[in-house]
């Protein structure tokens, strides 16, 4: 059963962290948001873009993204059906933490990635 979202009026005032997490938390909404920073994408090519993601996960993500006002769905009248999605104005009010977010994360990655030690550098090199 899936559990409701807490409304974002209904959270604390002095928690906007909170709001931010809600709206933007979870594991692909960040990856969702940062590929439509590029364009607009149908659903296949976000699928193929994240491949470990589900195709129910990324449907549930997709919806609650634009519940949110962050993305747009356009649906063609076709056969088969073609849908695109956009970032609004607010989807794309991300951009700039989003950046920051991936400067971030590669700055992490060096940190966390031990130095190639001497005798592997010297193996590398022969």
């Amino acid at each position: 059963m899936r559990r409701e979202r807490e409304r974002v009026e209904a959270m604390a005032e002095w928690c906007n962290t909170e709001v931010v997490l809600s709206v933007v938390g979870g594991k692909w909404k960040l990856l969702i948001i940062r590929y439509l920073l590029l364009g607009t994408h149908r659903f296949g090519a976000l699928r193929q873009a994240m491949p470990t993601v589900t195709q129910r996960m990324l449907t549930r993500q997709l919806r609650e993204l634009e519940e949110d006002g962050l993305v747009s769905r356009k649906v063609y009248a076709e056969v088969p059906p073609k849908v695109e999605y956009t970032l609004t104005e607010v989807g794309e009010s991300l951009r700039d933490i989003i950046g920051q977010l991936d400067t971030w994360g590669s700055w992490y990655r060096e940190l966390r990635t031990p130095p190639a030690r001497d005798d592997e550098q010297s193996t590398s090199d022969s």
